[in-house]
């Protein structure tokens, strides 16, 4: 059987039921005071549309939520849903689990890729034309 998860000593049932105001105690300094700063209108539609989507979901229903809205602090209540957002090219789901409680969404869906150098082309110079053989 799994370890109980805690953060900062409460199970997640208790971060559950636990109010905003008791929660955003529990955050480090820079969410703490971005939340307390207050919500801005778009956080405030991804609120509500998680909010619905949770609604729906007891009643069996598949949800999908997008949202560009990467400056999003993960709340307790977003736990169990998949959020897909966006990295500026496609829109990466994200499994909200207890783990991610406290991060920003944009920490789950990486803007920039891997870069992989390919061969030379057809305007390179002698020198870089060198590929040497494996």
């Amino acid at each position: 059987m799994p370890k109980e998860v805690l953060y900062r000593g409460y199970t997640y049932e208790q971060l559950k039921e636990m109010p905003l105001e008791e929660f955003i105690n529990l955050l480090n300094a820079r969410q703490r005071r971005s939340i307390l700063r207050g919500f801005t209108e778009e956080q405030k539609k991804l609120l509500r549309k998680i909010r619905q989507a949770k609604k729906k979901m007891e009643e069996g229903k598949k949800v999908k939520i997008r949202t560009h809205v990467r400056d999003m602090i993960i709340l307790p209540e977003m736990v169990g849903l998949t959020i897909e957002v966006y990295d500026g090219k496609t829109f990466k789901p994200v499994k909200i689990d207890v783990y991610h409680i406290g991060h920003y969404l944009g920490e789950f869906a990486i803007t920039n890729k891997r870069v992989v150098h390919g061969s030379p082309g057809v305007g390179a110079t002698k020198s870089s034309q060198f590929v040497p053989l494996k």
